[in-house]
């Protein structure tokens, strides 16, 4: 399910985007791709969307979620992370698990700068941790506008899921995700030679290894496993209070189930989790057809809508 849903070729209906650019720091934006409804209430809620690991706004999973979220009355925004979607140039800096404060900088502008009152955040694996970080960090302080998170896959255990990738029979994800992060690298070179040496790491084979020699001292970490300490959610899961819904596989290959269980997930009253026993690396496609298929976005969109439904009710009953 992994390679498949990554891979199959999809059609989406999903009206033009437009193009959006959050400043989250101040020499770095983030691109966002937005789909808004004609109605310009700002009590219509808002959905953001966070992709994984060298994943981007053109996502399969990402605008299929858009695309289930906006014919269900959501305005929806696509957000690539820094360096992703072709979007090196916005930002001199790397990006990392930890970055949660620039998903917490694109929820202030929405609820602080254009007022909507409703706003939801979804990610998938990397992005996943991202949103759980955040939610985590907020703790009993979340703003009322953050209305609930959802999270895919995600990669709260950083460490369990460096080392799962280290297996034999993960060698072509770990390939394809070590390539794809050297080449995001040697393009960061070639945009700012001032900042990055294009070598003096010797040779990479890992992600841990990438992690190690690059993210790492980049962002003043000691080492990969201090990175992966500070920047996976598993820290903050027991923080989070705001209505979550935490989707995983028993059989991904690269988020061990048992990692994720161990986070303390199902001790906390905030986080509805699912984890059937087949859906791969944020695949999930079912036997049915339809909205469906993908079973884990229409998840997503069904819990979002659920809770916007709940306060708007709460809203006219005030």
């Amino acid at each position: 399910m992994t390679i498949v849903a990554a891979y199959l070729r999809r059609r989406f209906a999903l009206p033009h985007a437009e193009e959006r650019r959050f400043q989250v720091d101040r020499d770095s934006k983030i691109l966002g791709h937005c789909h808004w409804q004609q109605d310009t209430d700002r009590d219509i809620p808002v959905l953001v969307l966070v992709h994984g690991l060298e994943g981007s706004s053109a996502s399969n999973y990402m605008l299929g979620i858009a695309e289930k979220a906006w014919q269900r009355g959501f305005h929806v925004i696509r957000l690539n992370q820094r360096n992703c979607g072709g979007t090196e140039l916005l930002t001199p800096t790397l990006y990392n698990s930890g970055m949660s404060s620039d998903y917490r900088a694109v929820f202030e502008e929405l609820s602080s700068g254009d007022g909507f009152r409703q706003i939801f955040c979804a990610g998938y694996s990397m992005g996943g941790n991202l949103v759980t970080k955040m939610a985590g960090e907020f703790g009993a302080a979340a703003p009322n506008a953050l209305r609930g998170i959802a999270a895919v896959c995600p990669s709260i255990n950083l460490s369990a899921c460096a080392d799962e990738l280290e297996r034999r029979n993960n060698y072509f994800y770990q390939r394809h995700f070590v390539a794809g992060l050297m080449s995001r690298y040697a393009r960061k070179v070639e945009l700012f030679p001032q900042i990055y040496e294009p070598n003096g790491f010797g040779r990479i084979r890992t992600v841990r290894q990438f992690d190690d020699a690059i993210t790492a001292p980049r962002f003043g970490y000691v080492n990969a496993q201090a990175y992966y300490e500070a920047a996976g959610a598993k820290c903050v899961i027991d923080k989070i209070r705001v209505p979550m819904l935490l989707i995983t596989a028993q059989d991904d290959p690269f988020v061990p189930f048992e990692a994720t269980r161990a986070s303390g997930v199902e001790k906390n009253p905030a986080i509805v989790f699912k984890a059937p026993k087949y859906g791969g690396h944020c695949g999930f496609i079912s036997e049915q057809s339809g909205s469906e298929r993908f079973w884990a976005e229409q998840r997503i969109v069904e819990f979002c809508a659920g809770l916007s439904e709940d306060a708007s009710v709460r809203v006219e009953v005030a």
